[in-house]
């Protein structure tokens, strides 16, 4: 794996702080010329100080020693010519210019440490995280896909949403899903879900029987995982199961109380209710008799949208919901991406740039 390189680090500087640097060497000469030029009692050398202090907010450890070193030899120069090195006036600040600049540097060479460490964890962690959620693949069986996770950790890429795609006999079989709650705990349980979700691909189980997989496979872990064991109303998970299959126009749905997809089809949005909804995974151990499987025409040029409700339940400044209805509606037209980044687009606009909960969106049309 690959850490980006710290653009801090000595020698690292950016081309726009490279630039900066011609303000501390243009007030170096400033001091230097005038001080050369006024009287022995005017005293300009202590503004030199400044020169290190203002490198060490915008460069790297080694960009503020050298500035450092620059003031230090400016403060000779001013010495040799205005009375000698040796009065008591200029071997003060000469004393007081070194230790200064000693520790801008040291505290900027600290700070430039702490950055490149968290750098470092940070990258481990977004691997971790994109191994758990791989992104899904623009094309797989016969769908276009395109997708959206926002995290509300400012500091994570995933959070408690969940989605995943893998090809079976015939079909294409996608879940979304929201683990209640948020932090590690919720990326725990996301990860166990996906991981059951993909593990039983090869298995070729039924609608029916994948539901019940993932679902027995939550309560295992819950009260088996190890830690201290949650109880069953604190814990679960909402989802929705799709296969969308190759032979014919028509998708087969397990809801397990999740928010329905909506299909956009010929200019309307229907949203995709069942019948005989299916509890949250992981209130009970289910057994593949608990679900029951709901069909709907996926035709070419349809859209369908999974979203979690993180998307619906953003709010704008003024406490609003999302209206994703009413956005769909409106929107222009297009093939799955162009939705996806209009979506990302808009869902931003309305909560200011920020959500308070995870949000995703899939986003999947039949190839031509």
């Amino acid at each position: 794996m690959r850490v980006s390189p710290d653009l801090t680090r000595i020698g690292g500087e950016t081309r726009s702080s490279k630039a900066l640097f011609a303000v501390p060497l243009m007030l170096i000469l400033a001091v230097t010329v005038i001080d050369l030029n006024s009287p022995p009692t005017v005293h300009l050398g202590p503004f030199l100080i400044a020169a290190p202090a203002i490198t060490a907010s915008f460069a790297g450890a080694g960009g503020t020693a050298a500035i450092g070193a620059l003031a230090v030899g400016a403060q000779i120069i001013i010495g040799v010519f205005q009375g000698g090195l040796m009065t008591a006036n200029h071997q003060a600040q000469f004393v007081a210019l070194i230790v200064i600049s000693g520790l801008v540097t040291s505290f900027r060479y600290v700070a430039d440490r702490h950055r490149r460490r968290l750098r470092q964890v940070r990258s481990v962690a977004v691997a971790a995280q994109e191994v758990l959620l791989r992104p899904l693949p623009e094309r797989i069986g016969e769908l276009r896909i395109a997708s959206l996770y926002l995290a509300a950790d400012e500091e994570a890429q995933i959070g408690g949403d969940l989605y995943a795609a893998v090809r079976t006999q015939g079909a294409t079989r996608l879940v979304i899903g929201d683990v209640r709650g948020k932090g590690l705990a919720a990326i725990g349980d996301a990860a166990v879900l996906i991981g059951a979700f993909r593990g039983s691909a090869y298995r070729n189980l039924s609608l029916p029987g994948i539901a019940a997989h993932m679902g027995n496979a939550m309560c295992w872990n819950w009260r088996h995982g190890g830690g201290e064991a949650r109880h069953f109303l604190e814990s679960f998970v909402t989802a929705v199961v799709l296969d969308v299959y190759d032979d014919g126009p028509v998708a087969g749905m397990v809801n397990c109380g999740h928010p329905p997809p909506l299909l956009l089809h010929k200019g309307e949005i229907a949203s995709l209710e069942v019948d005989e909804p299916a509890v949250p995974l992981g209130l009970e151990e289910p057994r593949e008799r608990d679900y029951q499987v709901e069909t709907f025409r996926f035709e070419y040029g349809d859209l369908l949208v999974l979203h979690t409700d993180g998307v619906v339940e953003a709010r704008d400044d003024g406490g609003a919901f999302y209206p994703l209805l009413e956005r769909l509606a409106v929107w222009k037209g297009g093939g799955p991406q162009s939705l996806v980044d209009y979506l990302h687009a808009d869902l931003l606009r309305h909560t200011g740039g920020v959500v308070n909960d995870d949000a995703a969106i899939v986003v999947i049309a039949r190839r031509a």
